[in-house]
């Protein structure tokens, strides 16, 4: 295959280009201190489910609007402290989720915000979501884990009052 002189020219400067702009980010992320996440916290999965907090899942208010909701997944099922798996929440709360898995690799996900985490066994994943809007959130798994994937979900639902 033959390459003209100025395709020749055209691919030296964009691979170079490239080149460049990948070390310029990459530089600039190490003296920055930027890193990839990682949970600062641990728990033996072996153990989980006797764990503080995650002995007893749900919802608990711990300040003014505020409340922290821990969430245990495991085989096809998101542990949110209730029966029918469906956690009311009050319009304009700031809650503070703490999850982890007690087998595999799940994913969480509330459906329409930006709440988003990747649940390993023996790692703590946490994140903080306001929600602001009335209605109902699905919370799935975005990993695949297993053939009853689809079957895990639960909700949350944001209410007026609670």
């Amino acid at each position: 295959m033959h390459l003209h002189k100025y395709e020749k020219i055209w691919l030296v400067f964009g691979i170079s280009s490239l080149v460049l702009f990948l070390v310029i980010v990459g530089i600039n992320a190490f003296v920055s201190g930027h890193h990839p996440p990682s949970s600062g916290k641990i728990v033996d999965p072996k153990t989980v489910e006797t764990t503080t907090p995650f002995d007893e899942p749900g919802l608990k208010k711990i300040g003014d609007n505020e409340y922290q909701l821990v969430v245990l997944t495991s085989a096809f099922s998101f542990d949110v402290g209730t029966q029918d798996k469906v956690v009311e929440i009050p319009k304009g709360a700031t809650v503070h989720i703490i999850a982890t898995t007690k087998d595999v690799v799940h994913g969480f996900e509330i459906a329409g915000t930006n709440a988003n985490m990747m649940l390993e066994p023996g790692h703590v994943s946490e994140t903080t979501q306001v929600f602001r809007n009335e209605g109902e959130f699905t919370l799935l798994c975005n990993e695949y884990c297993g053939g009853g994937h689809h079957l895990m979900h639960a909700k949350i639902k944001v209410v007026d009052h609670v």
